[in-house]
């Protein structure tokens, strides 16, 4: 059966349509989809090598990993959004469509999204510089945005804390400021010892000396403590009272436990030296008797 010549000539328009699209324009389409593919695989093959590479290096590894993964994860989603956005690009010219009004709504929406989500976009980003700058870790414990706790969670929006009370606090990352880690690499123990004002200063910082270097070279504790505990001398003097400053630094989260061990030995020595230990100064409030 023969077609009209109408449908004849519509034929041979999408025919030679179409054999010029497979001459010219279907290697440049098959071309751009090969490299946004190759790209993407390097994308993933560099950011899985990047993860490795952080376990291997971090001193702990489960903890580092999680924060390694995350970066990576972020970064991996935004070459990837990037790579597809340029190849669709590329492929609407390839079709000779005009991406210019494409563009234009696309900036006057992504406008319209960054005034309404300021506040997302700015715990992300910090939630990002926190994780890659490794600020603290899982197990740390941080002061930040009014609360103190130890960090159970990181995410790129919010950190979680649990303070001493056992009190969750959910901190939005774009609301730490300053951050205060009261944990990484070491913490410094700092005791304040009271004595009696009668006692002789020079046998007190004596025998705190000698427990300082008693407990610096006990087996229990040995591999707790990073420096030689110091006992500079006297902090400060309040009526009857003298306090004596002893100051020892430990791996971090150790700090309690050391200073509780510490103050059992001080006051045993104490109690064995015959030492006297400070009081406060007390003061007596009343009415003077009224003179007849």
């Amino acid at each position: 059966m023969l077609l009209e010549p109408r449908f004849q000539d519509l034929w041979h328009d999408w025919h030679d349509d179409l054999i010029e699209f497979a001459r010219h324009q279907l290697p440049k389409l098959l071309a751009i989809l090969l490299i946004a593919f190759i790209l993407i695989r390097l994308l993933g093959i560099i950011t899985r090598k990047v993860v490795e590479i952080g376990q291997r290096k971090s001193l702990h590894p489960t903890i580092r990993a999680q924060q390694i993964a995350t970066v990576v994860g972020v970064i991996r989603s935004a070459g990837i959004f990037v790579i597809m956005l340029v190849t669709l690009m590329q492929v609407l010219l390839v079709f000779s469509i005009n991406v210019a009004p494409l563009l234009a709504s696309a900036g006057i929406a992504g406008l319209a999204i960054g005034f309404g989500a300021q506040t997302m976009v700015k715990d992300v980003i910090n939630g990002f510089f926190i994780l890659a700058e490794n600020q603290f870790e899982v197990g740390d414990t941080i002061r930040t945005a009014g609360v103190q706790g130890t960090v159970e969670e990181i995410t790129m929006r919010r950190t979680v804390l649990r303070d001493a009370d056992g009190t969750l606090h959910i901190v939005p990352n774009g609301n730490m400021q300053i951050v205060s880690n009261a944990t990484r690499d070491w913490t410094q123990v700092t005791l304040h010892v009271a004595a009696d004002y009668s006692e002789d200063s020079d046998r007190v910082l004596q025998l705190l000396q000698q427990v300082a270097e008693e407990f610096y070279n006990s087996t229990n504790f040995r591999e707790e403590i990073v420096a030689q505990p110091e006992v500079p001398g006297i902090e400060r003097i309040t009526g009857q009272e003298v306090d004596y400053l002893m100051l020892v630094k430990v791996r971090p989260g150790k700090q309690f436990e050391v200073a509780r061990e510490l103050r059992r030995r001080i006051k045993a020595c104490f109690e064995k030296n015959k030492i006297k230990a400070g009081s406060p100064a007390q003061v007596y409030i009343g009415q003077l008797p009224v003179k007849q």
